[in-house]
């Protein structure tokens, strides 16, 4: 029997005037490829916040929580470590280290540290 992971992937603030909010949801069949681990970081001078990856066999993704929203970001390639993708925001993580860089600021990329990680 195959299980199903799933969870919320994007939501809708206002999809027409007459729907209020919806949601999308994302489904990845469970197995020895699959995996979910959530792992804690901290970026200079901010709070806490957890970061939620969401290994498959051709899918990876991230949910990081960007000024109050959960976004989703996706994997793209690198030559080292893991690099992820939402709209204007890249994340890169790579053993306790992690950077989140908003490609339309001029700002520097946030160095962030990872502490603890759980498997699900």
């Amino acid at each position: 029997m195959q299980k199903f992971l799933s969870f919320i992937a994007a939501s809708c603030a206002a999809i027409s005037p007459s729907v209020g909010a919806a949601a999308v949801i994302v489904q990845f069949a469970t197995g020895e490829e699959t995996s979910v681990t959530s792992t804690s970081y901290v970026c200079a001078g901010g709070e806490p916040f957890r970061v939620q990856y969401v290994n498959g066999a051709a899918n990876s993704l991230a949910l990081i929580p960007i000024d109050g929203t959960e976004r989703v970001f996706v994997n793209v390639v690198s030559a080292s470590g893991a690099r992820y993708v939402s709209g204007e925001y890249e994340w890169w993580s790579k053993g306790d280290g992690a950077m989140l860089d908003n490609l339309m600021d001029d700002a520097e990329p946030q160095e962030c540290t990872s502490g603890d990680t759980a498997t699900q």
